[in-house]
């Protein structure tokens, strides 16, 4: 398929003010559901937590004062790489008065950290947050696998809301120090698989290698998602199989000192540039870590399958004038 400068500049665009906006409502509304079970803002207020991204949060406190939950945007948005408009926002409720630890070793228990049992528990919190968000909102609410999706309307946006409570890894702690951990959110399944996501390293990460490469790596990253939407459309079953996060991963992984390499070229260019890159690097992708720096972004065999069959297809696919 033939693609142009003025195709490529237009895929690389950032969000406009106007979805920026739909970030900080998406917030709102799950503020709004908890609140009517308890929960208070009380002078907080939303507020941006990173520059240059949507990346809105907000604390909150139930009334008895024996949780504190912490709401933030995540995801696409959050990392100022959507491409898709009139998308869900995905907003992040995070249990911060409960925890999961990982020990760094199985000698390692609760007793050397002075940690106790809590009575709180993340199955307990998203069966909660589901109440709150059905008697605000009523019927359009819809419990998922993973999430509770709030459905929009004509004055309201699709929100996408992750009920998760904190996870610590202490394998690097070798002092029994409670607060040397690498922080992250557990999220656990209805089907009950569990998840570690560390989605907030990956916004600080994803803006740091903006600023490294003078912000082609986010237009890259926009351009690669878009070519997979149109793979798609295509009926291209390698862009099926490949997710928007892992491509946003892989493009992670290319050296800043490639982007700025680049920088003064056409998009067109450079991301022909940037696919044979990545192609002529596939024996690399075992090393590869997700846009949080610390999760491994093949774990197995299969994933590095998946990339390698899109990349090929993306060759293909991807001409330019």
């Amino acid at each position: 398929m033939m693609f142009t400068e003025e195709n490529l500049d237009r895929y690389s665009a950032p969000l406009s003010e106007g979805e920026d906006q739909r970030c900080k409502n998406a917030i709102g509304m799950i503020r709004d559901g908890l609140q009517s079970v308890g929960y208070s803002q009380g002078d907080r207020q939303i507020e941006k937590t990173v520059p240059d991204s949507p990346t809105y949060s907000l604390k909150m406190l139930s009334s008895h004062g024996d949780r504190s939950v912490y709401l933030f945007v995540q995801g696409s948005y959050a990392n100022n790489t959507n491409v898709k408009t009139e998308s869900d926002v995905d907003i992040a409720v995070v249990l911060e008065s409960a925890f999961r630890p990982k020990y760094r070793s199985s000698g390692q228990t609760m007793a050397n950290y002075g940690f106790s049992v809590s009575s709180d528990n993340v199955v307990m919190f998203k069966n909660d947050v589901e109440k709150a968000l059905k008697d605000h909102f009523g019927t359009g609410v819809e419990r998922k696998n993973k999430s509770i999706r709030v459905y929009g309307n004509s004055y309201r946006v699709d929100v996408d809301s992750v009920p998760c409570i904190r996870h610590r890894d202490y394998t690097q702690d070798f002092a029994n120090n409670e607060t040397n951990f690498v922080g992250g959110i557990l999220i656990r399944a209805d089907d009950g698989e569990e998840v570690v996501n560390y989605p907030e390293q990956h916004i600080l990460k994803g803006r740091e290698k903006n600023v490294n490469t003078g912000s082609l790596y986010k237009k890259m990253v926009r351009i690669i998602k878009k070519m997979r939407y149109l793979m798609q459309d295509s009926h291209i079953a390698a862009a099926d199989q490949a997710s928007s996060f892992g491509l946003e991963s892989l493009l992670w992984n290319v050296p800043d000192a490639w982007y700025l390499e680049y920088a003064q070229y056409q998009k067109v260019f450079a991301f022909s540039q940037l696919i044979d890159y990545l192609i002529a690097r596939q024996d690399s992708f075992s090393s590869y870590k997700e846009a949080n720096g610390i999760k491994p972004l093949c774990p197995d065999a299969s994933a590095i399958v998946v990339l390698e069959q899109f990349l090929a297809q993306l060759r293909a696919f991807f001409t330019y004038a």
